[in-house]
């Protein structure tokens, strides 16, 4: 089980899963030992006890291990370790070509064909060394950030032998040729009309042929025409339509032979969009006899092995028709006699009914003779036979099936070891290999490192044991003639870096403003168009940033009145955005309060300003609810309450008993005070005036109601909801 940060085979350190599939889940990990990043493939564990699984999950990695190619992902190691099944890959930072589509809906023309270019060449690399990858689907193809496009998951690819050269394996149903969906004969052309698929779905956004099952669309891909991509974009080019219909041909003999030759038309619809210069193979003309040439041979007898000489005999016999008695016949090949039996025509096979044959005179010159027809095919069946049997001794002869000449009698089959020739003069490497009766191919390549004529690389490793007349593919230097660079100058970036790296080279970006050049489009390349510079060679690009912005400084607008503001800001040749309002303790009503830019910095011409206007003090509403008891000396009567805040507010209540109530609202401040006054009685002596029998003055006691002020109490007021 694979647990994140857990340590793969000593070294691998697993960060974090970024993709699944039907056998294995991919993760992010960190290889120690070399310090950087890879994607480690693990089979899932339902599949690790299958032996038929683990084989499969092995075989790609075999399969992919030998192909190192800029449009490859690359294959670093594998193995196993606690039941765990693993491939360490490159890690490819991007996203799969299928997403990109959906993404953009469809490519445009160019994109799309300088995708399919780095495709094709990874395959071409895959196909020159006999690697069929038999799933070229927009799935199995990466774009890294950088623009570069790779071709992963050999998932069911096969080395292109004689043993494997057939199988049942289908790839995705969308994407596969008839004969995969047949389950029959499967080669290279097969992933050529799986790209021409991928090449329809990239202009068009839309998959070739489509159904409900999978069952379904295999038969449209068998039996239907294939729609016209030109149906959904009526621009797509003439040379592009061909170059679809030519890769997604249900014959394979009708489409391109090999992945070269597709490279070779889609660089050259790239140049001259509006030519119609893609050549369809007339099925005529392709069936028609012509000359085996050597490179040829050599390739049949490497793909198919030495024929026996018994199979040869026993395919013929299974396939010819067998006149019983006629008057001209074929020997036995094993039998000395070299001439045919000369019998009456009269006792050939007894199948044939006399009575067919009563009437003979009876027709008249108008009439075939049916005993004449029958005898006519007969002769054409048996002069078919003599031509194949021909054929196939003169091109079995050619490539070695047959030794000895004119005895027919089958040698053994020779066996040769195959000796270094890695940094031999390319004549000398090949006057050597063909000493030893193998079959030598040229195929050169760019070096910086490697003389020119100087063998880099052979296809059969030194010590292999192989037949006679195997071929052996030499990789030679042509020194740094160079690659002529594309002008790119006035083109996206996109699409400049797609034409830089389809040719093999790396792209450096750098941005310039310019008053000129639209942002967005290359202004110049450095080294300069048609110049010739070695593959892999960096070019820098200087990308439009569009005109570079004049600076002014923001001016300061806090305390101006909004229209004051707008004004200020024209003429510093900057914009009034968005107006807001918020309420201020400070800041008079109406007046700006704030900016989104500070004053005094320098922002670029004509830029937007926003500002906010103060509505001045919140008005906040306090509310105050009390029971009052009666205060101290009161003695009855009544009482006047004054209530007074802070903001000088006044409410006022009389009352001549107590407790008393009061529930007020809508005050203007948080605090105020309470008064209370009222009157209470004094009983006073008052002199009436009178006096009493002995002449003192009299007296009476009297009630007066005296003003009273209880006294002030200080309070805090609620704030209202």
């Amino acid at each position: 089980m694979i647990i994140l940060g857990m340590l793969i085979g000593d070294r691998y350190e697993i960060l974090d899963k970024i993709g699944t599939g039907g056998m294995s889940d991919v993760y992010k990990a960190k290889d120690h030992k070399l310090n950087r990043f890879v994607a480690v493939k693990v089979l899932k564990q339902e599949f690790s006890e299958n032996t038929n699984f683990v084989s499969k999950f092995r075989v790609e990695a075999q399969a992919a291990a030998g192909l190192m190619h800029p449009n490859i992902v690359g294959v670093y190691d594998v193995g196993e370790e606690d039941g765990i099944n693993y491939i360490v890959m490159e890690l490819i930072e991007g996203i799969t070509l299928k997403k990109y589509i959906e993404k953009k809906s469809r490519l445009s023309i160019k994109e799309a064909i300088s995708i399919a270019i780095q495709v094709s060449m990874g395959i071409e690399a895959a196909h020159n060394n006999h690697i069929i990858h038999r799933d070229i689907k927009p799935q199995n193809i990466m774009i890294s950030r950088d623009g570069k496009v790779k071709v992963m998951d050999f998932g069911i690819a096969k080395a292109a032998t004689s043993n494997t050269i057939t199988s049942n394996v289908m790839g995705s149903v969308h994407y596969t040729s008839p004969e995969q969906a047949r389950g029959g004969f499967s080669d290279e052309k097969s992933d050529i009309y799986s790209l021409g698929c991928t090449l329809f779905e990239m202009v068009t956004g839309h998959v070739p042929f489509d159904g409900e099952t999978t069952v379904a669309i295999a038969i449209k891909h068998i039996q239907d025409e294939m729609p016209s991509p030109r149906e959904y974009v009526p621009e797509i080019p003439v040379c592009v339509e061909k170059i679809i219909y030519k890769c997604t041909q249900k014959s394979p003999d009708r489409r391109y032979q090999k992945m070269s030759e597709l490279t070779l038309d889609l660089k050259k619809s790239l140049v001259t969009p509006d030519e119609d210069f893609v050549t369809m193979i007339d099925v005529d003309t392709a069936a028609a006899t012509r000359p085996v040439t050597d490179e040829e041979l050599a390739s049949i007898k490497e793909r198919t092995g030495t024929l026996a000489v018994e199979d040869i005999h026993m395919r013929l016999n299974e396939e010819k028709p067998k006149p019983k008695k006629s008057k001209f016949m074929i020997m036995d090949d094993e039998s000395d006699e070299d001439e045919y039996e000369d019998e009456d025509v009269e006792e050939e096979d007894e199948e044939y009914d006399e009575e067919e044959y009563e009437d003979d005179d009876e027709y008249d010159d108008d009439d075939l003779d049916p005993k004449m027809e029958r005898i006519t095919t007969i002769l054409a069946i048996v002069a078919a036979v003599i031509i194949g049997v021909i054929a196939l001794v003169l091109v079995a002869n050619a490539i070695g099936i047959f030794k000895g000449g004119s005895d027919s009698q089958e040698e053994e089959t020779q066996m040769v070891e195959v000796i270094n020739v890695v940094g031999f003069n390319v004549d000398a490497a090949k006057s050597t290999l063909e000493e030893l009766y193998l079959s030598v191919d040229v195929q050169y390549e760019e070096s910086s490192e490697v003389p020119e004529n100087i063998v880099i690389r052979q296809s059969i490793a030194e010590g292999e044991m192989v037949e006679e007349h195997s071929l052996v593919i030499l990789t030679v230097s042509s020194g740094v003639s160079g690659i002529e660079i594309p002008n790119v100058v006035g083109s996206s970036e996109t699409d400049a870096t797609t034409a830089l790296t389809s040719l093999g080279f790396r792209v450096s970006k750098e941005t310039e403003y310019s008053d000129t050049i639209d942002e967005g489009l290359v202004i110049s390349q450095s080294p300069d168009a048609l110049e010739k510079v070695a593959a892999g060679s960096t070019i820098v690009l200087k990308i439009s940033s569009g005109p570079a912005e004049k600076l002014v400084t923001v001016p300061d607008l806090r305390g101006m009145s909004e229209s004051e503001a707008k004004d200020k800001l024209a003429s510093a040749n900057l914009k009034a955005g968005t107006v807001t309002e918020e309420y201020s303790d400070s800041v008079t009503k109406g007046d700006v309060l704030s900016q989104s830019y500070s004053p005094g910095t320098e922002i670029g011409e004509n830029s937007t300003v926003n500002f906010v206007i103060s509505l001045g003090k919140k008005d906040v509403s306090y509310k105050y609810s009390v029971t009052l008891n009666a205060p101290e000396g009161y003695t009855g009567g009544t009482v006047t309450i004054t209530l007074t805040d802070a903001a000088g507010t006044k409410k006022v209540y009389e009352t001549a008993s107590f407790p008393y109530e009061i529930n007020e609202t809508g005050l203007k401040a948080e605090t105020g005070t309470i008064v209370m006054n009222g009157t209470k009685k004094e009983s006073q002596t008052v002199d009436t005036g009178e006096v009493d029998e002995a002449g003192n003055p009299i007296y009476d006691t009297v009630e007066t109601e005296v003003p009273v002020e209880f006294g002030v109490q200080n309070v805090t007021f609620t704030k209202a909801e």
